[in-house]
């Protein structure tokens, strides 16, 4: 079953605002990444690459968890529990989109270095569960 996101949760996440996404690896133990988000509906999208510790964690294991935490309201947080699912179409394309929206550049311009990255990939995260002060 999934989660709907509120008017308000999806406001913010339309804003640059920072989430920190948890993994789970292969020893049971978390593993804990700060990235960029995109909203898609309810979905949450977010980007990597290829041969990234979190994209291993979720192929083998892809319930995830995202925290959002507003930097200028701090006691305001959401944690959207949910699954991923990842694809390489469209990871380029993801990835420009999230710089231009945290950056106001390009991934090449920001990044110089990203031409040695590995092939992106796209995180969709649906939610089963949504719960914070949002």
């Amino acid at each position: 079953m999934t989660a709907t996101l509120s008017d308000d949760l999806k406001m913010l996440l339309d804003t640059p605002v920072f989430v920190t996404v948890a993994t789970i690896q292969p020893d049971g133990s978390p593993q804990v990444s700060p990235v960029w988000v995109k909203r898609d509906g309810d979905d949450l999208l977010i980007s990597t690459t290829v041969g990234r510790r979190k994209e291993a964690n979720l192929r083998r294991d892809p319930r995830v968890s995202v925290v959002l935490q507003p930097f200028d309201a701090p006691y305001t947080y959401a944690e959207v529990r949910g699954t991923a699912s990842l694809t390489t179409e469209g990871g380029s394309e993801l990835i420009d989109e999230l710089s231009l929206k945290y950056t106001g550049k390009r991934y090449a311009e920001f990044n110089p270095a990203a031409g040695e990255d590995a092939q992106r990939v796209v995180v969709r995260i649906t939610p089963r569960k949504v719960v914070g002060r949002i």
